[in-house]
């Protein structure tokens, strides 16, 4: 394992990545058969990750993680391309799908909700910021009170690999804010009683079972609906992709562009205007 163990300390302290993307380099080297696999050998592991279960998304997922280390092994001072000749995993097709979202009703039912406790107004609190900027939720349960701007209404978060960005939030999520701050004893905007970081898995719990009780529909990856419905949103109001890409922290428009399917809403909504039959 002195290969792995040297691709992730270079990983750690030069490219600065954070303990999560070292977490999920792990899995992805936990799927290898050793730390020098041929072609037909990392074929035969696709194989093994589909005959466990795996969807062609999760393993489009570990190649990314796996190409990267397959390139380091062979020239870890140049960028990976096509000409490289070292082993490699092809990417999977992926089934294209309409992603999960909120309707802008489901929304509305989040913001007209009345919290009884401090719990329950952290809680609104996060769902209505994941909607209205887009953050990631463990962007979301490591933001801290000087991290946000009450004033000029921003917010700096640290995505992968820590990397920083700046989002603006509305005038109605600041209200929800400014109460939230006003009972926190602690510099965590969305901490625990005794003042730690939140579980993303509790927070997943108590989204789902707000939702029941408000008679949300509950949409797959509910916490990372919110931030499709962000993206939906922001595309259906005349956004550009441009800046929802810099909003969500994407390093390329085609990362943007899975967040930015329109529902066939939409598309009827659209179609009259644009039909050849209307003019004919």
């Amino acid at each position: 394992m002195i290969r792995f163990e040297q691709f992730l300390k270079e990983r750690r302290y030069l490219g600065n990545l954070s303990e999560r993307s070292i977490e999920w380099y792990e899995q992805a080297f936990k799927w290898l058969p050793n730390e020098n696999p041929t072609e037909a050998e990392l074929k035969q592991t696709v194989i093994r990750m589909r005959e466990e279960g795996l969807c062609a998304r999760s393993i489009n997922s570990y190649r990314t993680a796996l190409n990267a280390y397959l390139h380091w092994l062979k020239g870890p001072e140049t960028t990976c391309n096509p000409a490289c000749a070292h082993p490699r995993i092809a990417r999977m097709k992926v089934e294209e799908k309409i992603l999960p979202v909120y309707s802008p009703a489901d929304i509305g039912a989040f913001a007209r909700w009345k919290p009884k406790s401090h719990c329950q107004r952290r809680l609104q609190a996060i769902a209505l910021m994941l909607a209205d900027t887009g953050c990631r939720v463990g962007e979301l349960i490591s933001l801290r009170w000087q991290d946000v701007n009450l004033d000029d209404l921003l917010v700096t978060v640290r995505g992968k690999c820590n990397k920083q960005r700046i989002i603006p939030f509305s005038l109605e999520l600041r209200k929800y804010l400014f109460k939230l701050k006003q009972q926190s004893k602690h510099d965590l905007v969305f901490a625990t009683r005794d003042g730690h970081r939140m579980g993303r898995r509790n927070v997943l719990r108590d989204v789902k079972l707000l939702c029941e009780n408000l008679g949300v529909r509950v949409p797959e990856r509910s916490l990372h609906a919110f931030r499709h419905s962000f993206g939906a949103n922001h595309i259906r109001q005349g956004g550009s992709p441009f800046l929802l890409q810099k909003a969500l922290g994407h390093s390329t428009l085609d990362m943007t562009k899975r967040y930015v399917n329109l529902t066939t809403t939409d598309l009827q909504a659209v179609h009259p205007k644009i039909s050849l039959l209307v003019a004919a």
